[in-house]
């Protein structure tokens, strides 16, 4: 069950987050929706793949995060061991929501907290999302920008993906990643940024793409790609510690 509501310094100004992860806040895993806005901090981290639903009919970017079903293999008890955290898991029991305007139009974005999530307390119990004055205390002023990370995610991701789909850089690929002798995993139903295809662009494309600002984009996610021999280390030590 959850509980958000819309949070305001007057009803809340004693509450206190205390971040962590584990399987209770949905963390556990093996894949986790990615916006354009993080793609080049993710890519240091996490191999970047594509999924198309096709109810939705939407195309949308994921960081991998592990090999079987509900795995993360960055989770170390209540830490996630990576530099940076995707911005839907680094959140915590936020969230963004509309406020409608009084003849039922979309109106401003609010920040949202969810009372029942187990890392939110009163008191001196973990970061202070005010300042004693009222203010925004730097926690909260850290979350503020992960949303604003979702939420400007949001808005170019529909012409992100329709810039790559135009010069037909979105590629299925099937990813066989093998972790010894006798095991392997076959990644299928993903897409990719076909690295051959980026490379053969012609300077026009090129520039579209550039002056779009989707160009650094693509390099990052094909890069990202170098990141599943990390997933296979670190699927290896969870191997050899069990």
């Amino acid at each position: 069950m959850t509980n958000r509501i819309l949070l305001n310094n007057v009803d809340h100004g004693d509450l206190a987050v205390s971040p962590r992860f584990g399987a209770a806040f949905g963390d556990q895993v093996n894949s986790v929706r990615l916006f354009p806005t993080e793609y080049e901090e993710a890519s240091r981290e996490y191999a970047i793949l594509f999924r198309h639903d096709a109810d939705s009919a939407q195309t949308f970017a994921v960081a991998l995060l592990g090999l079987d079903a509900d795995e993360n293999l960055f989770l170390e008890g209540e830490s996630w061991n990576a530099r940076y955290i995707p911005a839907v898991q680094s959140r915590g029991p936020f969230s963004i929501g509309l406020q409608r305007n009084a003849d039922g139009t979309p109106g401003e974005a609010m920040i949202h907290i969810d009372l029942d999530d187990p890392r939110v307390a009163g008191g001196k119990a973990g970061h202070p999302v005010f300042l004693p004055q009222g203010g925004n205390a730097p926690y909260l002023n850290k979350i503020i920008e992960i949303l604003r990370t979702i939420s400007d995610g949001l808005e170019i991701e529909p012409a992100m993906i329709a810039a790559l789909a135009e010069f037909e850089l979105l590629q299925p690929v099937q990813l066989q990643v093998q972790i010894d002798d006798s095991r392997r995993y076959d990644l299928v139903d993903f897409l990719t940024v076909d690295a051959g295809r980026l490379a053969a662009l012609d300077g026009a494309a090129l520039e579209k793409l550039h002056r779009a600002g989707f160009l650094r984009l693509a390099f990052a996610a094909t890069a990202s790609l170098g990141n599943i021999s990390r997933l296979i280390e670190l699927k290896n030590r969870v191997r050899a510690a069990a």
